[in-house]
């Protein structure tokens, strides 16, 4: 009886210890989501527009990159709504140049071209459009559009939350970016993406003020204004 009183005991305790390092994880994991939130956010803060006409002039816009259809074949809204977006400024002479970045990773999945295809759809000269190859990640995007493409100030265009992270990482290297927001998605599996962001903006900060973490290529420069790839 002693025996199976103290085997609970210890059992009880062990459950007890448990419970709390899973709480104190629990705290510490949402208590990371809203710091990070918030340093992205205040970076981001009066540097987004939604209105084409109040955007400052600038030599470029970097749109960052999507999947031109989801997995089910239907067309990605998020890459509509950008390719959309980057027109419309480009139409609005707020930029000379747009820099299409993405991934290129695979044979067979090429979004920076498939962007530079739907923006010359949308009555975007080919001259005036460059493509990123190796914009596997948003840090590589925006690291890159200063390494690569020699821009120091710059528009991204994406949707809002994408935005905040993106100058977020651009400041933190030294790069002046502002936003021109996409119109959101407002499907569930534009939900869905919100809700991944939040884990997003953690890793970025971690990337950023912890890791050190770099982009996986750069290479030599390119001119915008010179032969377009």
């Amino acid at each position: 009886m002693i025996r199976a009183f103290f085997a609970f005991f210890l059992s009880f305790a062990i459950y007890r210890r448990l419970f709390r390092l899973l709480t104190l994880g629990a705290v510490g994991g949402l208590a990371a989501v809203l710091a990070a939130n918030l340093c992205v956010k205040q970076a981001a803060a009066n540097r987004i527009h939604e209105d084409p006409e109040l955007v400052p002039p600038q030599k470029a816009a970097v749109v960052l990159g999507c999947a031109r259809t989801l997995a089910n074949g239907r067309p990605n809204l998020y890459f509509l709504y950008r390719i959309r977006a980057a027109a419309n400024l480009y139409h609005a002479g707020k930029v000379e140049y747009l820099v299409v970045s993405g991934d290129n990773h695979r044979e067979g999945y090429d979004e920076p071209s498939d962007m530079r295809d739907a923006l010359i759809e949308a009555g975007v000269p080919a001259r005036k459009i460059y493509r990123d190859y190796a914009g596997f990640r948003t840090l590589d995007s925006m690291v890159r559009a200063g390494e690569i493409f020699d821009l120091d100030s710059f528009i991204v265009v994406s949707q809002e939350f994408h935005n905040e992270r993106a100058i977020f990482i651009a400041r933190e290297h030294g790069l002046d970016a502002i936003g021109f927001n996409a119109t959101e998605v407002s499907t569930v599996g534009g939900l869905r993406t919100r809700l991944r962001e939040h884990l997003a903006r953690v890793k970025t900060v971690l990337d950023i003020w912890v890791l050190d973490t770099q982009p996986r290529f750069l290479g030599p420069k390119v001119a915008l204004g010179g032969p377009v790839s």
